[in-house]
């Protein structure tokens, strides 16, 4: 290989260029003038062969004279420039070394820039994209999310819709580091988000358009993580939401698969109350039956006091979901009408079938306790102690409510020291023999709950 190498290097070394020898870097030329112009493509004719075959310790010298002295000669400078700098990166033991290697990686992305930047398709973009790119697995947790920030933003506000997917990817993780770092900067994140939404809806669009599967499953892979982040960052309220969604909603009535994706981002943030959420779900139902869709149309009707169509469409949605825990959020919806609508028998039936479709779903058990509470006196109306005894029974669901989803440990707690202070007394105890402590007792009414008392 060596020797291929050597031979090839020599005959272009007996090229005649002139006697006036000038590099490259110097006179803004490609090789330069000259003697220098033959070392230039000496050098790129050796550096290039060995960095092809992996083999960046033969390459490295050869590469330096090309990098430092013609720039401007060829894309292979910096095609392999970077895998020989990750090398050199990666066999560095001394930190402050090897600080400095990643600052010289970051320097031979700029002079692509410099050289190469209005490539049609290797342009400006996608080079600050993978520098970024190349930053942040480089420096880890010791990355400065804000040097990340600046460099996409200045590419993304002049690339605008032409704006590569990874670097817009990459800047949104940057700014929600920034946000989180800074709570002050929860506006500027908000202003990214949908700028940098509005650059993936677009090229989206365009692949749809083009009929173009692959970029369209690239640029969805992009875009998911993006809206996912936003919706777990806290940084927007239902309010802000509602005045942000509002005209999308409106210019993608026709677009089903955009309608889904607003609808699965306000489901996510708990924003299924807005008048957004509302729309999206009727123009997406027009469209095609959805779980989504479903419920979007059933928040709309309980919120007009049409509580017939609302648990019309929540059971629909029930029916069409394929996600249990979505599946039980309808059913307690159910449960809560029925229960604003004084039906409490029905209303425990679709508690227990949301509790029966996800067992960790504490909420269903509340609203039971809730219930028992509601009718301890309707139960007993003639006997104030047994009465009491209905509260044994609403503790041990708020007991079981922070059991199977321990988020709901501090409300239950309040519930059931409020509750426990009104169980019945010793004194009252003793005229009823049958709630001693460590026997069991039997609710009547539609309760029809057997209790052991403590």
């Amino acid at each position: 290989m060596k020797v291929k190498v050597l031979l090839l290097a020599l005959g272009c070394s007996m090229m005649s260029f002139g006697a006036y020898a000038q590099k490259g870097v110097d006179t803004g030329t490609p090789f330069g003038h000259g003697e220098d112009s033959v070392r230039c493509i000496t050098n790129i004719s050796l550096f290039v062969p060995y960095a092809k075959a992996g083999n960046y310790k033969d390459a490295v010298e050869f590469w330096k004279i090309a990098y430092n002295e013609c720039p401007g000669a060829h894309k292979d400078i910096y095609l392999y420039g970077v895998r020989i700098m990750d090398w050199l990166i990666g066999n560095e033991k001394d930190p402050a070394k090897r600080d400095a290697l990643i600052n010289d990686l970051m320097t031979v992305y700029d002079k692509r820039v410099k050289y190469f930047g209005d490539d049609s398709k290797y342009g400006k973009d996608w080079i600050i994209s993978r520098k970024a790119q190349d930053y942040l697995r480089l420096k880890g947790d010791n990355a400065d999310e804000k040097l990340v920030y600046d460099w996409l933003k200045e590419v993304i506000d002049e690339k605008g819709n032409d704006m590569e997917a990874l670097g817009v990817s990459l800047f949104m993780f940057a700014s929600l580091k920034e946000m989180q770092n800074d709570p002050n900067l929860k506006g500027r994140y908000i202003q990214d988000y949908l700028k940098c939404s509005a650059i993936l809806d677009a090229q989206i669009k365009a692949a749809e358009a083009a009929n173009n599967e692959k970029d369209l499953k690239a640029l969805t892979s992009f875009k998911t993580p993006i809206e996912s982040a936003f919706a777990g960052s806290g940084a927007a309220d239902c309010e802000t939401l509602q005045n942000m969604y509002a005209p999308k909603v409106e210019a993608a009535k026709d677009n089903l698969s955009e309608l889904k994706s607003i609808m699965a981002l306000l489901r996510r943030v708990r924003c299924q109350d807005i008048e957004a959420f509302f729309a999206a779900g009727g123009y997406a139902y027009k469209l095609e039956p959805s779980a989504d869709a479903a419920v979007g149309i059933a928040k709309q009707a309980a919120k007009n006091n049409d509580y017939d169509k609302a648990m019309q469409y929540f059971e629909e949605a029930a029916n069409l979901e394929t996600d249990a825990a979505s599946k039980a959020e309808d059913y307690y919806f159910i449960a809560v009408i029925c229960y604003e609508q004084k039906n409490l028998t029905k209303s425990r039936q679709y508690c227990l079938k949301a509790i029966e479709t996800n067992p960790n779903y504490g909420a269903p058990y509340s609203l039971i306790g809730s219930m028992y509470v509601q009718s301890a006196k309707s139960i007993y109306p003639n006997d104030p102690v047994l009465t009491k005894a209905v509260y044994y029974a609403a503790i041990d669901k708020f007991e079981k409510a922070k059991q199977v989803d321990p988020s709901m440990t501090e409300e239950m707690n309040k519930s059931i020291n409020i509750y426990r202070a009104y169980l019945p007394t010793a004194e009252e105890i003793f005229m009823h023999p049958d709630l001693e402590k460590g026997k069991t007792f039997k609710i009547g009414g539609w309760i029809g709950e057997t209790v052991t008392i403590k």
